[in-house]
């Protein structure tokens, strides 16, 4: 399947499983016209399979592939599982991680769940369903800094254009998005 087949595809899917326009109110706290639930495609067979492979492709591009893949609960969850089982089938295995929102209250009481499969100073990408404002996602990047492991690229799904991509710039990220809402509209509908 070629990269520009599967985003179109992944597009068609995000649209129709995914995107919702009304009155909503963000994680951030600020309103929206429009509802980003990436989930809905993240969990169904075919977008899991396009979330992966694609964003395989983006990390191939890069000259330092990362050592694993993670990101903070509940919207990583799927994706970095796409991209942990994409990798295994392309022979070039990442093991995932993920970012809870609070500590562990009972056992080994810690931030991150998969660390058995890390060594300190890996370097790992951050994967992200939806950025809005960054601030979601650069506490997770914190806590994996506290944990031991630098950070690579940052893949994103959907970058709402609020802001939130230069923030993570600003922070000294490496960022890259699939789509923008509006070129996710414009690929959605043929454009």
């Amino acid at each position: 399947m070629q990269n520009f087949d599967a985003k179109s595809r992944l597009a068609e899917l995000l649209y129709n499983k995914s995107y919702q326009e009304g009155n909503f109110t963000l994680t951030s706290g600020k309103k929206s016209d429009y509802y980003f639930d990436c989930k809905q495609t993240a969990l169904h067979p075919e977008g899991a399979f396009l979330l992966g492979r694609i964003f395989l492709d983006m990390l191939y591009a890069y000259e330092k592939y990362p050592e694993g893949v993670g990101g903070m609960t509940l919207g990583a969850d799927p994706l970095v599982s796409a991209v942990t089982v994409m990798s295994y089938l392309d022979n070039r295995p990442l093991p995932g991680f993920i970012v809870r929102k609070k500590a562990k209250g009972h056992g080994t009481g810690q931030f991150l769940e998969g660390m058995a499969n890390f060594s300190p100073g890996q370097r790992v990408c951050m994967l992200e369903d939806v950025i809005t404002t960054g601030g979601t996602l650069l506490s997770a990047c914190e806590r994996v800094r506290d944990a031991g492991l630098a950070i690579g690229p940052i893949l994103c799904v959907l970058d709402r254009e609020e802001g939130g991509a230069e923030n993570i710039v600003r922070a000294g990220f490496d960022i890259k998005c699939i789509f923008t809402r509006q070129s996710l509209l414009r690929a959605a509908k043929g454009g």
